[in-house]
């Protein structure tokens, strides 16, 4: 937990180098974005209030990580490798691909230890 909590901080810390206020970047994400993430991870976790707090967490912890962007290029291509073809095989051996959503999974291992 002290150990995430430092991330955390570093990452709030770094926010102004890269022109944003803490409050911007804290706040990049749409509601609409952040009420997507809380509804599917409510249906995975359960209907409850303690499980809407916890995936309420978790989307805030996820955003101050992951400015909204990236969260939105590493959703698209997980959506992408869902699918089937030559087309879309670059998207599930692509470097590029593989480190977009590789951030995205650190960010939510984040979260699950301090929301869950």
């Amino acid at each position: 937990m002290r150990r995430a909590a430092l991330c955390l901080a570093a990452t709030l810390l770094a926010a102004p180098a890269l022109g944003q206020s803490v409050s911007e970047r804290l706040n990049d994400y749409p509601t609409e974005a952040r009420t997507d993430y809380v509804f599917g991870c409510m249906a995975t976790n359960g209907q409850n209030r303690e499980v809407l707090r916890k995936c309420a967490c978790s989307i805030d912890t996820i955003a101050s990580i992951l400015p909204y962007e990236k969260y939105v290029e590493a959703e698209t291509v997980l959506a992408l490798q869902q699918g089937s073809g030559e087309q879309l095989a670059m998207y599930k051996t692509a470097v590029v691909s593989q480190t977009m959503v590789a951030e995205l999974r650190r960010a939510q291992a984040e979260a699950e230890m301090l929301c869950f």
